[in-house]
């Protein structure tokens, strides 16, 4: 009895990585099917693909990518239409992913840097003269972190090359 136990155990403690490597698959082809849909970028698109990445983030909790896109995805939107309705939703979403990953031992923190950046930058472009004195060494600093963490941070490196070049436009005019 005690042997049939023990291998019951031994079996279902070798399916755990099969399980696990499956899951990791299901979500990754799940955040992937939510993004090719924004092969065609609407606001309609950017919004239904948030709403499907925060159901597959609640699929997969533990999960650092639904956070990171969801984010990211947020993000983006916020920047693209700033003054919508929806982008105020937008930020929320997005800063609770942010914190959520930032509490996750997974988390790529030069990601949550860059996110903290991009979520301030956005804050400039919504009201650039309310909020541009007041975040403009927030984004710089954030983005910093970020690249000091992870040079190769290839989105920290393109949205401080974006925000550089706002700032330089905003400050010919």
């Amino acid at each position: 009895m005690t042997s049939r136990i023990f291998k019951l155990i031994v079996l279902a403690l070798l399916m755990v990585p099969n399980t696990l490597r499956a899951q990791k698959s299901q979500m990754t082809s799940l955040i992937k099917q939510s993004l090719d849909k924004l092969q065609a970028p609407s606001r309609q698109n950017i919004l239904n693909c948030v709403a499907e990445l925060k159901r597959i983030d609640a699929m997969f909790p533990d999960s650092v990518p639904p956070k990171y896109n969801i984010a990211l995805q947020s993000l983006s939107y916020a920047i693209q239409y700033p003054a919508d309705k929806q982008t105020e939703d937008m930020m929320k979403e997005a800063e609770e992913s942010i914190n959520k990953m930032e509490k996750m031992k997974g988390a790529d923190l030069s990601d949550i840097y860059t996110f903290r950046g991009f979520y301030y930058m956005v804050r400039i472009v919504q009201n650039p003269a309310m909020n541009g004195a007041r975040y403009y060494r927030d984004v710089i600093e954030f983005y910093q972190k970020a690249l000091s963490i992870n040079p190769n941070n290839t989105l920290a490196k393109q949205l401080r090359q974006q925000f550089q070049e706002g700032m330089k436009q905003a400050m010919k005019r």
